[in-house]
């Protein structure tokens, strides 16, 4: 009978970890919350709004909204982009990304990704343009970046707007520039497993233009104006103050948990077997590793290993949007996007937090190599 103890359970994430670090902090600030009488659009909302677009880097302004889903609604929506029109993106990504696109009634058009990447193809982006097209919502996938310098070129040829989708990608850079920060609005996601995660939902759109600021502050809050005048269609799609005083207390945090995701993929890259396909950077991006994906031709085996060893993985994702039955469209049955499919049959991600320790990195690549 052996008597080893059985195998320590490594999440593949787990808040509460980072949580003991920050109690004091974070308790703190919800208890000055609850006692300013102050719930809705106060100053912790004001102050993180400019915390973050300081953490941007970029001049312009942030505007905190409900969640990331609305954050890309509600920026089509001061784009005035509707009905009858298109916007181009990919099937590769959470479905709140082309959800979002259809919350106010526009087209998605998908378009393949890069086969090394997995980031969208900006050549086959040039085929989907039609005279409907109205805008283009890249995503940075994983963490990764997409090339906006050249993007935005193409966008601005073709007098396309352009939304970033950085839900995954908070302290991502292209080029030196933080991602989010090219295109007309870069739209953030707080949900807790993200780089930057509240203690529920939270979300922000950040502009170089005054008048996409404006329209968005008066979209989120039912397109007033004022208190009592509305002066366009809008939304209740408000950061609260709870969530923004936990983004405050987290965000003078964040480079350094963004440089300790960056120790954790450059070991799994130093550990795992060179023959295991990893999705490549995008071009002069400096990844911010989100997720650490590979790529693996016998993902249920390597699922059922982790498991096996009580080890945490997620699968970003295994059915992309064009077919999912409330996303089908004609013009994007199976086998319209090859890539995207290949590559969703084999992806799966590792555990990657910045708790994570040495000892479980070494661990997981063990099993990998072993199951791959």
């Amino acid at each position: 009978m052996s008597l080893a103890s059985p195998p320590a359970t490594i999440p593949a994430f787990d808040y509460r970890a980072q949580l003991g670090d920050l109690r004091e902090e974070v308790l703190a600030a919800i208890t000055r919350v609850l006692d300013s009488g102050t719930l809705i659009l106060g100053p912790e909302v004001s102050a993180f709004e400019q915390n973050f677009a300081r953490f941007l880097a970029v001049a312009g302004e942030a505007v905190g909204v409900g969640n990331g889903t609305d954050a890309i609604a509600i920026a089509l929506r001061a784009l005035g982009i509707g009905p009858g029109d298109e916007v181009i993106t990919v099937a590769n990504t959470a479905i709140p990304t082309v959800s979002a696109i259809r919350m106010v009634g526009a087209r998605p058009v998908f378009c393949d990704v890069d086969a090394d990447t997995l980031l969208m193809d900006l050549e086959q982006l040039t085929e989907r343009v039609t005279p409907l097209t109205r805008a283009i919502v890249p995503v940075h996938l994983y963490g990764n970046a997409v090339d906006m310098t050249r993007l935005c070129q193409l966008a601005a040829e073709r007098g396309l707007a352009v939304v970033e989708d950085c839900a995954q990608a908070c302290g991502t850079t292209s080029r030196g520039q933080m991602v989010g920060t090219y295109g007309d609005v870069g739209c953030f996601s707080f949900y807790p497993t993200k780089n930057l995660g509240a203690y529920g939902d939270g979300g922000l759109c950040f502009t170089r233009r005054p008048e996409l600021a404006q329209a968005i502050r008066q979209i989120r809050a039912y397109g007033c104006h004022d208190r009592y005048v509305a002066a366009r269609d809008g939304v209740n799609s408000r950061l609260d103050e709870l969530q923004a005083a936990v983004l405050n207390v987290k965000l003078r945090y964040l480079p350094k948990w963004l440089a300790q995701r960056r120790r954790i993929a450059k070991a799994y890259e130093a550990q795992l077997d060179p023959a295991i396909k990893r999705p490549r950077s995008g071009e002069a991006a400096l990844h911010s590793y989100h997720l650490f994906v590979i790529e693996c031709l016998r993902r249920d085996e390597l699922a059922r290993a982790l498991s096996n060893e009580k080890i945490g993985y997620g699968m970003h994702y295994p059915t992309p949007i064009h077919l999912m039955p409330a996303y089908a469209q004609p013009g994007f049955a199976r086998g319209s996007l090859p890539r995207t499919e290949k590559a969703a049959s084999r992806v799966i991600s590792l555990p990657c937090y910045p708790e994570l320790t040495e000892e479980a990195i070494s661990r997981v690549s063990t099993i990998v190599n072993d199951a791959s």
